[in-house]
C-alpha cells in the first residue's frame, strides 16, 4: 500500500489532486493522509501515551505503508505547518525509518517550492526515511486529462520511472 501525504490541507488542492493521479498511475493500493489538518499542534510533552486518535491512525497508516510519495506546495519558502507538525508527531516514533519515499513539490511555476523541497528533505533525512527520489514539478508544465490522470508527456514519464524504483 502507498501513503500519499499531501502538504495541502485542502483535498481538493492541486497537490492533492497531484497525489491522486500518481496513486492511479500506479496501479497499486493507495491512501490518502488526508487529515493533517487533524493532528494537534506537536509539544514533546505530549508524544505519550494516551496519543490523541489522529496521531495513533497516522502512525498506523505510516507503519503500514509499503512507500511514501509526498507532495507538497511552498509556504513563505517552506513547508506548510500541517505538513511540518504530522512529520514532528513522528519525531521519537520512528514510522519513517528506512520508509521508502518519493518527494515532489507542485507549485505554480518555478523557482518556487525550491527551499520547501530542501526542508521536507532535511526533515525527512532527520526521520531516517530513504528518499529514492525527488524532484520540482510545476503546475504549468503538467497536464490532466478530463478523468483525472496526467497526460502523456515527460513529466508523466519521469513520474513512472519514479514510481518504478518503490518496492
Amino acid at each position: 500500500m502507498l501513503l500519499l501525504i499531501s502538504g495541502s490541507p485542502s483535498a481538493e488542492s492541486a497537490n492533492s489532486r497531484f497525489l491522486r493521479a500518481i496513486g492511479q498511475m500506479s496501479g497499486r493500493t493507495f491512501c490518502a493522509a488526508d487529515y493533517l489538518a487533524d493532528l494537534p499542534v506537536f509539544q514533546p510533552g505530549r508524544d505519550k501515551a494516551p496519543w490523541p486518535p489522529t496521531v495513533l491512525r497516522w502512525r498506523k497508516e505510516l507503519a503500514a505503508a509499503e512507500a511514501v510519495i509526498f507532495s507538497t506546495p511552498a509556504y513563505l519558502h517552506n513547508l506548510p505547518g500541517v505538513l511540518k507538525n504530522a512529520l514532528d508527531w513522528l519525531a521519537s516514533s520512528g514510522e519513517l525509518d528506512q520508509k521508502p519515499a518519493l518527494v515532489f513539490t507542485f507549485t505554480p511555476s518555478s523557482p518556487r517550492g525550491e527551499r520547501a523541497r530542501q526542508s521536507l528533505l532535511w526533515s525527512l533525512e532527520a526521520l531516517n526515511t530513504r528518499v529514492v527520489a525527488e524532484a520540482a514539478l510545476y503546475q504549468n508544465d503538467v497536464s490532466f486529462t478530463e478523468n483525472g490522470d496526467i497526460a502523456a508527456g515527460d513529466s508523466r514519464e519521469m513520474l513512472v520511472e519514479a514510481l518504478g524504483l518503490l518496492p
